[in-house]
């Protein structure tokens, strides 16, 4: 058949070639940190070894994990590790869930309210400098030696970053978008559930985080007090009596477990606010 005289003849282009994807940089950032643990790791254990350091103060990195296991299988302090762990993260556990159900409230009411800013703000600068051994003397006398002290010395170091992202996080809130909402009708209430509580989550899982830090820093103070089981306790115990490698591995079972929280807290960062650092 002939061409239509609607037809032209385009020149044939070869497909653009699809760029390779880069590795991203945190992958590097990982392959750094990897790097810098056994690099650590083998200082640790040369110093051990060429005897650098006695072993009563330097122990050797088998000796914290012989540490580890027969805590793990035998138990320390009349209690195994796993009980230990249980213990901590019930306390640190308790203690997030108390400053998250004050901190986030006050947070907002100091973010939107002048009263509630004149009242609560000078409570929480009065608080957020005070290391927790200071209050924790008052916190014994007023509550006593249970549950409730260790996990109220936790709370409250956890309180002050909570209570800062969080009205931090909710004056961040565009402009534009608060008077949209109040022209479509929206009520104070309405405003601050809608449009203020969204832009400050970032924010509030920030806070959340620093919290937490502050929340695994506390627990061996709080865990002085008539503790009979929690990582604090254990290694109070072990230094009592100079079993360094115990004090060693309680001190790297914190850290893990910090690890984890704060993996876990990223996690929820990535899967519920992704446009977190997207802007």
């Amino acid at each position: 058949m002939g061409k239509s005289r609607f037809m032209v003849d385009l020149p044939i282009t070869q497909p653009a070639p699809v760029p390779r994807r880069r590795r991203p940089a945190l992958s590097w950032a990982r392959y750094v940190g990897l790097a810098t643990i056994g690099g650590l790791l083998i200082l640790w254990s040369a110093a051990s070894a060429l005897g650098w350091a006695s072993p009563l103060f330097l122990p050797s990195p088998a000796r914290v994990w012989a540490a580890l296991q027969r805590v793990a299988g035998q138990g320390y302090a009349n209690a195994t590790l796993a009980q230990h762990v249980a213990a901590s993260l019930w306390r640190v556990g308790g203690a997030l869930l108390a400053a998250m159900a004050v901190g986030v409230p006050a947070g907002l009411v100091i973010a939107t309210s002048r009263i509630g800013r004149g009242i609560l703000d000078p409570l929480i600068e009065f608080i957020r400098p005070l290391p927790p051994l200071a209050y924790l003397p008052l916190i014994i006398i007023w509550f006593g030696i249970g549950e409730l002290s260790k996990v109220l010395v936790i709370a409250i170091a956890m309180l002050a970053p909570i209570v800062i992202s969080t009205a931090s996080g909710v004056r961040a809130a565009s402009e534009s978008q608060i008077q949209a909402a109040r022209t479509f009708g929206a009520t104070r209430w309405q405003v601050i559930r809608e449009v203020m509580v969204p832009a400050a989550l970032p924010s509030i899982l920030t806070g959340i985080r620093i919290a937490l830090g502050a929340g695994w820093t506390t627990l061996v103070a709080a865990e002085l007090v008539a503790a009979t089981r929690g990582l604090g306790y254990m290694i109070q115990s072990a230094a009592q009596f100079l079993v360094t490698d115990m004090v060693i591995a309680g001190i790297l079972v914190i850290s893990a477990l910090a690890t984890l929280s704060e993996l876990g807290l990223r996690w929820v960062e990535r899967r519920f606010l992704p446009w977190i650092g997207k802007a």
